[in-house]
């Protein structure tokens, strides 16, 4: 069964109502990207970091997963796919696709503020100033910063090498180390972007670019792939 590896970033995740950095000149839902997605702005005020996390939470338990999301699922009847996300939502998992990866935490953990493994299931509960991990800790979204080391990355490479097919749907390729999965990619396997935009990383001749939104574009290429099967 060939390997499918599928990086997915927000354009995936925008079709189901949940903005985008991108989207909006460097605010998000009014508020300074430094200010709520950096470990200095953590530092710098913890209560409205918490407060961003606690609406951005909300809003991803209330959204469902796309036409996008669901073709990834439907991709599984005769591939084996591994999903590598930025995104922080659980929409994959809602759809019921079953190896995904998410490079920059998820918005359902919160974790110790000391201890990056001591890692808890909140679902769409708020964290609130003074709310404890079990080593006494403050909790904090389990969410990869601007300024963080990000974890899963090793994972990520070892997947990406392993691919037989590469797909990047919803992501602009402009944040790192993401971004630089493209070029783990051997040079021989099938590639394809579906994104409505340019993408910011340079992808040579090799590529399949399918200028759709996810939504629209994904479902196509998948029904595509299967039936080559």
């Amino acid at each position: 069964m060939k390997h499918i590896v599928v990086l997915t970033g927000a354009g995936i995740s925008a079709d189901s109502g949940l903005s985008t950095f991108r989207d909006s000149g460097g605010l998000w839902e009014g508020y300074d990207i430094e200010e709520v997605a950096s470990i200095y702005g953590w530092h710098k005020d913890k209560e409205k970091v918490l407060n961003f996390y606690n609406m951005r939470r909300k809003q991803a338990a209330d959204a469902s997963p796309n036409a996008a999301h669901q073709a990834l699922v439907n991709l599984e009847e005769k591939f084996d796919v591994s999903i590598v996300t930025q995104n922080v939502d659980d929409l994959h998992e809602k759809a019921g696709s079953s190896k995904v990866l998410h490079l920059h935490g998820m918005l359902r953990q919160a974790r110790s503020e000391l201890d990056e493994n001591l890692i808890i299931e909140i679902g769409s509960a708020p964290i609130k100033l003074g709310d404890k991990a079990p080593d006494g800790s403050q909790l904090r979204p389990n969410i990869v910063w601007f300024g963080e080391a990000v974890p899963m990355i090793e994972k990520a490479y070892d997947l990406v090498t392993d691919a037989d097919i590469f797909i990047v749907v919803g992501t602009s390729l402009a944040v790192y180390p993401a971004a630089g999965l493209v070029n783990f990619v051997a040079d021989e396997v099938p590639k394809y972007l579906v994104d409505p935009s340019v993408p910011d990383a340079y992808l040579d001749e090799n590529w399949h670019h399918i200028k759709k939104r996810a939504a629209e574009g994904l479902p196509d290429l998948v029904e595509e792939l299967l039936s080559e099967e």
